[in-house]
């Protein structure tokens, strides 16, 4: 029964190796999910990282029904789970809204940070289809299967998200980019 084991190793080397190749641009998006709240991203990348890592060792990647990208799977596995633990939060408090200051900071930090506000003031799901279409550069079909709905509803989502974000944004957003 040694080869069971062998094979457990070999499945986890490559876990691994799709972990660490991911979990920067993970943590990132999961980042622009959250509207900059880290804790928050970083709990987000972990529950999506354990859902993987359980559906890796069932086999679900081998066989019949592999998946033929795991990485960008992962990055679907992640927005699903912020828009599900979106539905749940029964409140919107969050410990801080403004985030830490870099040492190192650079010239265009104040308009990251007015992005982040706005994005943080929209509902979740016009979130999360912005950074997907936007941040992820996903096409409408593939976002469309990352969050369960037709394409058709991510086109109007997405123009009204852009829509809502011009308008929190105003002029701010020209003045900042303007430096």
């Amino acid at each position: 029964m040694r080869w069971i084991g062998a094979g457990r190793e070999a499945k986890d080397a490559e876990f691994l190796e799709l972990v660490s190749g991911r979990t920067g641009h993970l943590y990132r998006s999961a980042c622009l999910l959250t509207s900059g709240d880290t804790h928050y991203a970083e709990d987000l990348v972990q529950e999506a990282l354990s859902r993987m890592y359980v559906l890796w060792r069932r086999s679900a990647f081998t066989g019949r029904g592999r998946i033929d990208n795991p990485a960008a799977y992962t990055h679907t596995v992640m927005v699903r789970t912020f828009l599900a633990q979106q539905r749940r939060r029964s409140s919107g408090e969050r410990p801080s809204d403004t985030l830490p200051e870099p040492e190192g900071q650079d010239a265009d930090s104040t308009l990251r940070l007015t992005l982040l506000d706005a994005l943080g003031r929209m509902p979740p799901k016009d979130r999360a289809v912005l950074v997907l279409r936007y941040w992820e550069d996903r096409s409408v079909e593939e976002t469309a299967e990352a969050m369960r709905v037709s394409s058709g509803a991510v086109r109007t989502r997405t123009t009204r998200a852009l829509a809502r974000l011009r308008t929190l944004l105003g002029d701010s957003l020209t003045e900042l980019a303007g430096r």
